[in-house]
């Protein structure tokens, strides 16, 4: 065995078995393992191989899967020294688009391939032995076996339902396991297998729709006919917030599934979109296939079968999802292009949105971005003439854009130890006694953002991380929202030893709640965060209480800005709009402006008007401005001719070098090798080493350093040999971020 000496991006012209020669014949095969390359391996003879085959081979002590990758050209290693492949999986290939996404991606994010294709195997019931399952039906004919009461239930049962598992038919009749199995010897019912990955039922595209407006009809034609093309192109679903993007890009799912194509749909926060959920079924009669954290193992293994068997047809998904092995893939949409969220910052860093456009181009398919709040980059391309521009000018319906109102809290302060200005406080009552619902909006877990002794000033922080830990005073514990310490409440300052001493700082959705509830005792408030909502089931739960109006004051991070429609919600409130432009982040007054303009969008979407009040110690500032006056085209000219002077992305390109380990002198001493050996000339700055903000993460010393250069450069290849010329000990990591959206 022996590593390839070239990795190509072009060796799958065609999927055809390998032509053995005289010789043994060599292939190369990917693991997925964070190593260098393909490895080669021997085939056995009557061992008949193709690309993107599933395949068990020896790699030390150990049998690993891995895919075949291609064909293998001579080596030094001869032939006689190989190892052989142990066996090939009998469950289908990873398709050729899969495969040159893993190269693509891997290239470009200077990423070990491997590493890129574990994520196309991250479910390894997949590849595991699996047991045939059958559904059981009512056989046709008379039945030669003596009736009892159990047996005349089920036998009702397996005749009035279709096809169930004999656990399910047991569970409906009321009987044991027993009485199912008797009938199955008897030869009494039918057994029909299940074919792998389980049965979905096919989506219905020509079910009753949404009645579309003019400006939503137009954009769906443009849409469709792209996908009627087979051919890659971007489409900019720009509509405001309650305009009807999705069910614009419904029309387009329809028409993919009119063509026999697969879709995949990629929304950020999948698990808590129940309401996402629900308007797809109305539409398509079944549910999607979904893609997510929660979604448990063997769901996940049935899901990744039938896709790869073309019978699952839709798929919504967090950004993994774009790693899934579909046969026919027609269709991608990346719901709230915008969202920082679409970005992994752990193992392989990539943004899902670019990615996606990259997947559309390698398999041939059209592409849809959607947002009220387009990304820099998006609006640029837009501008450029490179992605198509789809307008929804107006909400949908009777519905109109909420009236937005900045509240100066210089002027309109809060009393001590509150963070409610008195007008929001006003019109949270005069809210409330008309009967409709409201928003609290504020971006930060848990009770508060900092605790310290009274005595001596004492600061909590994790033991960790250089952090300071969060009161939960729900749950009566001290946590790092970074590396997931927990530790309780101390009764005594570990610094002074003074009793009772501790002090909350600063406001959290928890004390928030605290001072509604003492202001509007009968508010029926509930706290909503990623704390609370940890999943599918507790999301259309919430939903269930809202619609209800079993809950009437939501208070609510940013995990409630997007995607909820509720129409008796009639205020939105932001108690700290300030507090995402702090960090010296170069996206942090974009950011800021979509978070808060999602979130005011989730006032008024139906036809009680909305308002959305904003508290704000800047009313001057370009963001606050901006969201009061609607004027979302003019803060982004503004904010693009700033990047454009400083040449920021997207009018310059970025790559981070992350650099951490245990022990900070050891991680000194490779920063400043890097340094010392940076690529110099005109358009190319290097900036660092420097302690990132957060300079210990996980037990971690961590360093920064950032390579700028002009639009012109490929940062990728400045930075290869710049790190491949480096001899980093095992015990520090060196991360290639390229893009960074996040400076932590």
């Amino acid at each position: 065995m022996a590593p390839s000496d070239q990795y190509s991006q072009d060796l799958f012209a065609k999927d055809d078995p390998f032509v053995k020669g005289a010789e043994k014949t060599r292939v190369k095969v990917l693991l997925p393992l964070p190593l260098a390359g393909t490895y080669d391996y021997g085939v056995p003879d009557g061992m008949d191989l193709t690309p993107g085959d599933f395949v068990k081979v020896p790699l030390g002590p150990r049998k690993l899967i891995g895919v075949v990758w291609g064909y293998a050209e001579e080596s030094d290693v001869a032939a006689s020294k190989l190892k052989d492949i142990d066996s090939v999986l009998h469950i289908g290939r990873l398709p050729e688009a899969n495969r040159k996404f893993v190269d693509w991606m891997a290239a470009y994010c200077l990423a070990a391939p491997g590493a890129v294709l574990r994520m196309a195997m991250s479910v390894p019931a997949v590849f595991e032995p699996q047991k045939p399952k059958y559904l059981l039906t009512a056989k046709e004919g008379e039945i030669s076996i003596k009736m009892t009461a159990a047996r005349q239930r089920v036998l009702n049962v397996v005749r009035e339902f279709p096809p169930m598992s004999s656990a399910d038919i047991a569970r409906e009749a009321g009987v044991s396991a027993s009485v199912v199995k008797g009938l199955m010897a008897a030869d009494a019912l039918d057994a029909i297998m299940i074919p792998v990955g389980g049965l979905w039922p096919e989506p219905h595209p020509d079910s009753t729709g949404f009645k579309l407006s003019e400006a939503q009809k137009n954009a769906a034609d443009h849409i469709c006919e792209e996908v009627k093309k087979h051919k890659f192109a971007v489409s900019l679903l720009d509509g405001v917030t309650g305009s009807g993007k999705t069910e614009v890009y419904f029309e387009a799912i329809a028409e993919t599934l009119r063509q026999n194509k697969q879709v995949l749909i990629l929304l950020p926060e999948i698990a808590l979109s129940a309401q996402w959920l629900s308007r797809f079924e109305a539409r398509f009669g079944v549910r999607p296939g979904e893609w997510h954290s929660d979604v448990g193992g063997s769901k996940k293994r049935d899901c990744w079968q039938a896709i790869a068997a073309g019978r699952l047809k839709v798929v919504v998904g967090a950004r993994s999802a774009l790693h899934l092995p579909f046969a026919d893939l027609g269709l991608i949409i990346v719901d709230e292009e915008h969202e920082a969220s679409f970005k992994q910052e752990d193992g392989v860093i990539y943004h899902a949105r670019d990615m996606a456009i990259v997947r559309g181009q390698i398999t041939n398919c059209p592409v849809v971005l959607a947002s009220a709040t387009p990304s820099m980059e998006t609006t640029i391309n837009v501008s450029q003439g490179r992605f198509d521009h789809l307008v929804l000018p107006e909400r949908h319906g009777q519905a109109v854009l909420p009236e937005v109102t900045l509240i100066d809290l210089l002027k309109d302060k809060p009393g001590r130890q509150q963070w409610i200005s008195p007008p929001l406080a006003d019109a949270v009552k005069e809210t409330l006694d008309k009967g409709e619902q409201v928003l609290l909006f504020l971006n930060r877990r848990g009770y508060a953002p900092l605790t310290l002794c009274n005595t001596c000033g004492h600061r909590l922080q994790c033991p960790n991380c250089t952090a300071w830990l969060v009161e939960h005073r729900f749950s009566n514990r001290l946590e790092c929202h970074h590396c997931g310490y927990q530790a309780p409440m101390p009764t005594e300052c570990p610094e002074c030893n003074d009793q009772h001493s501790f002090r909350a700082c600063g406001p959290g959705v928890e004390r928030l709640a605290e001072e509604v509830s003492n202001l509007l005792p009968d508010a029926r408030v509930e706290v909503v965060t990623s704390d609370t909502l940890y999943g599918p089931v507790a999301a259309s739960a919430f939903v269930d209480r809202v619609t209800s109006h079993e809950t009437n004051v939501i208070i609510g991070t940013q995990i409630v800005a997007k995607g909820y429609h509720f129409p008796d919600l009639t205020l939105v409130g932001v108690i700290d709009a300030d507090l995402g432009l702090s960090g010296g982040d170069l996206r942090a007054s974009e950011r800021c402006f979509q978070l808060l303009h999602q979130v005011a969008g989730r006032a008024g979407r139906s036809d009680r008007p909305g308002r959305v009040m904003i508290q704000t110690s800047n009313v001057k500032e370009p963001v606050m401005a901006a969201l009061a006056n609607g004027d979302r085209d003019g803060f982004m000219a503004a904010e693009a001719e700033q990047r454009e002077a400083a040449e920021m992305p997207p009018y310059g390109r970025l790559a981070a070098l992350i650099i951490s380990g245990p022990d900070p002198d050891m991680v000194n001493a490779v920063s400043k090798r890097l340094a010392q050996s940076a690529p110099f000339g005109e358009g190319i700055i290097v900036l660092g080493p420097t302690p990132a903000p957060l300079a210990v993460l996980r037990g971690k010393h961590r360093r920064r350093m950032l390579l700028k250069v002009s639009k012109n450069i490929s940062v990728q290849k400045l930075l290869k040999p710049w790190l491949n010329a480096q001899k980093i000990p095992s015990s520090v990591r060196v991360q290639v971020d390229i893009d960074p959206y996040s400076f932590f």
